[in-house]
């Protein structure tokens, strides 16, 4: 390594410091407190990995994430999960289009709220498995496959998810191939 690329790195640093802490005076402007689950949220990001909050409701975990992708300027959706959520509300469909040109009909995709970069699944555990399964090929390969074809996802892409504690009423385990795909499991006191 030569003094030069050393002089870089050194600035690289530098200026991802800075980023981090525009970022966090931002997001501070809105949540007030929360600074270690701030920074463990920031981490996960920085590590190209998914996050799981878990609290009660009530503690500001939906306003954390919207404010942080609107902070980073990222294109932000949000699911929320109900007991009636079906895994193509998150994928996309396909519909059928008539050409007026033509007159035939033919199968157009329309993609899901999962084509976004920060994807805040809300209250994930409150849809069942089948449902909640509709985000791991997501998750891990940042692709989407339906109606035969595989749909790439725009980077970056995170999946932000907040779950409520287990014990609550109208709660199902995200199974373990779920929680394999989040790099972080945030406790928000």
């Amino acid at each position: 390594m030569t003094s030069s690329d050393s002089h870089s790195d050194i600035k690289a640093v530098e200026k991802l410091s800075l980023a981090h802490q525009k970022i966090k005076t931002e997001i501070g402007k809105v949540i007030i407190g929360q600074e270690q689950v701030i920074e463990q949220l920031l981490i996960s990001l920085l590590s190209a990995g998914h996050c799981l909050l878990v609290g009660v409701p009530g503690l500001a975990k939906t306003l954390l994430i919207s404010t942080l992708a609107q902070v980073l300027n990222l294109k932000f959706s949000r699911i929320q999960f109900t007991p009636d959520l079906m895994p193509s509300d998150i994928t996309g469909t396909e519909i059928i289009d008539d050409d007026p040109a033509s007159g035939k009909r033919a199968f157009r995709f329309v993609k899901g709220p999962v084509f976004a970069n920060v994807v805040l699944a809300d209250e994930i555990n409150r849809t069942p498995p089948k449902t909640q399964a509709a985000l791991l090929q997501a998750m891990q390969e940042h692709e989407v496959t339906a109606g035969g074809e595989t749909y790439t996802l725009d980077e970056p892409f995170f999946v932000l998810a907040t779950q409520n504690p287990i014990e609550q009423e109208g709660t199902y385990p995200l199974p373990e191939a779920q929680l394999d795909r989040f790099l972080f499991n945030v406790f928000v006191n």
